[in-house]
């Protein structure tokens, strides 16, 4: 099963020295090689775009770049756009404040009907208010 990972957990695998990873950021990054491992890593372009935005590294940049080359984007329909400012209203009626690529993210995992792996806490607000699941991290071994 395709798991959409954000763009927190990206960063911190891609873009964060292991050496500097606390025990829990060990543990998400841990998650989400087996998640790439097997082929459920999912991404979309926003996401994508938020990653490589703010590397001032030519080189870094074009080896993050050439690395997600790699993954397929989940596709963005014009409905899942509607359905993140539905998403919005509903936060917002629940005294939810919610941002525009969050809740994009929520409309895709919602229509594909797949968790979300991110470590923004914003995402368990969300997920009281909205249909969408989180990627639990498996009990530490």
């Amino acid at each position: 099963m395709t798991v959409l990972v954000d763009t927190t957990i990206w960063s911190l695998a891609l873009r964060r020295p292991a050496r500097r990873l606390n025990p829990t950021q060990q543990r998400l990054v841990a998650e989400w090689r087996r998640l790439v491992e097997e082929g459920s890593a999912g991404i979309v372009g926003p996401v994508r775009q938020e990653i490589l935005s703010g590397v001032r590294d030519a080189d870094l940049f074009e080896r993050l770049r050439d690395h997600l080359a790699g993954f397929d984007c989940i596709a963005i329909d014009i409905d899942d756009y509607d359905q993140a400012a539905h998403f919005y209203n509903v936060l917002r009626t629940g005294g939810v404040a919610g941002g525009a690529i969050d809740l994009l993210l929520c409309a895709v995992a919602h229509r594909w009907k797949i968790p979300i792996f991110t470590m923004d806490r914003d995402f368990d607000r969300y997920a009281r208010h909205l249909p969408i699941t989180l990627h639990d991290l498996p009990p530490p071994s």
